[in-house]
């Protein structure tokens, strides 16, 4: 399984999305990846505790080699770091990926992410991606090496039109460079129960047909307290309500209709 986690906009809880489902994964003992690509390098932080120079070169260090060639570019392969939390690696980002993305682009590079994956496949039973908020080539190579995507969304009037945009251009994408990638949903994201909009925003957009997952996130002290000391929710405290919820998405194969099916509800967790 190759899933991307991927929104335009910033502020939806992406990253910390991508991370604790990756914990998740591991916990469940499956050996999971996960690959950060933006430049930000929000989950690289989150799994190491590591920031700036501290971080590994990661990501950028295997794009370098593809743009050298010769030899080590067709041997090119990013060093991998083990977390301290068993079954989980990490294939870091640094802002030096910001530099790399025009030069990447010059050479028409879109298609070295998904070759990497093919290979890291044999190796890594689930792999998770974190994408940029914004549809750049880091983005692109993501889209077209996954087969899975999910789409965190908060709920509001401007995310709702981006949200159309953001389908349409992974139908396009889909047509032109990887039909087997499906968006398994749409994850409903500082979600606020006791407001009417928000509800009727979502009830909306499933009667448009979209796969709006029933597992609605809202803000949560302890998701706050888990990036702040760089743990995953599942090993600061896995006996809360919300990584039932996590568990569910960790699923391959997660849909509206199966998630449904078990039970789930409105929970917790960015």
């Amino acid at each position: 399984m190759r899933r991307v986690v991927f929104n335009q906009k910033g502020g939806v809880g992406k990253s910390s999305i991508a991370c604790n489902l990756a914990a998740v994964s591991a916990a469940q003992g499956y050996r999971t990846l996960l690959i950060d690509l933006d430049a930000q390098a929000n989950s690289s932080h989150y799994l190491t505790g590591l920031t700036g120079d501290e971080l590994p070169t990661g990501i950028a260090d295997y794009f370098k080699q593809i743009l050298a060639g010769g030899p080590a570019g067709k041997k090119a392969r990013p060093p991998i770091t083990e977390t301290r939390f068993e079954n989980l690696h990490l294939i870091t980002a640094t802002a030096e990926l910001a530099d790399l993305q025009p030069k990447l682009e010059a050479k028409h590079k879109i298609n070295k992410l998904r070759k990497l994956l093919e290979s890291l496949s044999e190796e890594y039973e689930r792999i998770y991606l974190d994408t940029p908020p914004a549809l750049n080539f880091f983005t692109l190579s993501a889209l077209i090496a996954a087969d899975r995507c999910l789409i965190p969304f908060d709920c509001d009037s401007f995310s709702r039109q981006a949200l159309y945009s953001l389908l349409e251009e992974i139908e396009e994408l889909q047509e032109d460079h990887n039909e087997a990638l499906r968006v398994e949903g749409i994850v409903v994201n500082q979600f606020q129960p006791r407001a009417a909009l928000p509800q009727q925003m979502i009830d909306e957009l499933l009667a448009e047909g979209l796969p709006v997952l029933p597992v609605h996130l809202m803000s949560s002290v302890r998701m706050r307290e888990s990036r702040q000391v760089c743990t995953p929710l599942i090993h600061l405290d896995g006996s809360v309500r919300t990584v039932r919820s996590q568990h569910l998405l960790a699923r391959p194969g997660v849909s509206a209709r199966s998630a449904r099916r078990r039970g789930a509800g409105r929970d917790t967790l960015v």
